[in-house]
């Protein structure tokens, strides 16, 4: 899909395959095509679950606010940190989709968790979650403990980054 661009320079504009001027002083792209590409050195050791990072050309950048493991309703699906993270999960998933992706758009993860050990404990039913959602999809990633999160017995947020 054509896109609108800020005005870029000449060389930019050829490089980009510029058709013409939107009507708001940007540049229409000509059929910009997304592709990524996994950047795992090897000095780092081979990643687990995830990916060191991720490079993209084309397209455009979804930024997902934190989603944590409540319904549609607001409400704290479960008490249990597995279904809090599956939930979550979910809730990024559904802003993705909402976009024009899927989950393989999306480029990297920030996850945010009240107890680490809670985090460690869980890890295989988590995996299981993960991939039922993500499939073998493993974008950049990062786990942050924190003291609380905003919402009183969120164990979990997941921010995200989709390129569509």
């Amino acid at each position: 899909m054509p896109v609108c661009n800020p005005t870029p320079n000449r060389l930019l504009r050829n490089k980009l395959k510029i058709k013409k001027p939107c009507n708001d002083g940007a540049f229409l792209l000509q059929g910009e095509v997304m592709t990524t590409e996994f950047i795992n050195p090897e000095a780092l050791g081979r990643p687990r679950g995830y990916n060191n990072g991720v490079k993209v050309a084309g397209g455009n950048l979804l930024f997902v606010a934190g989603q944590i493991g409540w319904n549609h309703n607001q409400v704290i699906v479960s008490d249990d940190f597995a279904s809090q993270f599956t939930q979550a999960l979910e809730n990024v998933i559904t802003v993705v989709r909402e976009a024009g992706g899927e989950p393989t758009n999306i480029t990297r993860l920030l996850i945010f968790v009240t107890d680490k050990r809670e985090y460690l404990a869980s890890l295989k039913a988590l995996g299981e979650a993960y991939r039922q959602l993500m499939g073998k999809h493993f974008p950049a990633m990062t786990l942050v403990e924190v003291t609380s999160l905003v919402d009183e017995g969120a164990k979990i947020e997941i921010e995200a980054i989709a390129v569509l």
